[in-house]
């Protein structure tokens, strides 16, 4: 979580940003979470956000070679949305599956460079490392 916190800080202090939506830090559900209705809420509301999204940033880092699953999902949610798709890789060691290397468009090492990463004019800047 304290890489998501780092991007999200990243973000609001980024001139190209108009509004940045995290699910974490949505409060919009008021029932009780972990039920049928609690996950259907959620899914709606996360697929709806990407739609309506201009980007999509994600922690690659979840758990060093794998991803969050859910993260994961709405990278291939997003790809197949054509919405472009920025990972943070901090852990570079670590090698990326390939379908999220393949569906990126800006892969970045460092969370600091989201404050200032152009989103108007998003980079292609593709990943190069091993993949799985």
């Amino acid at each position: 979580m304290a890489r998501v916190a780092k991007l999200e800080q990243a973000l609001a202090a980024n001139p190209s940003v108009d509004e940045v939506f995290s699910p974490r830090l949505d409060k919009s559900w008021t029932g009780e979470e972990g039920t049928p209705a609690w996950a259907d809420y959620i899914f709606k509301m996360d697929t709806s956000q990407i739609d309506e999204a201009d980007a999509l940033v994600v922690v690659h880092d979840y758990l060093h070679v794998n991803m969050d699953s859910g993260t994961a999902f709405e990278v291939g949610y997003a790809y197949r949305s054509q919405t472009p798709i920025v990972v943070v890789q901090e852990l570079t060691d670590e090698p990326v599956n390939l379908m999220i290397g393949q569906a990126l468009q800006t892969y970045l090492t460092d969370p600091n460079e989201i404050a200032t990463l152009d989103f108007n004019n998003l980079p292609t800047i593709p990943y190069e490392g091993k993949t799985f």
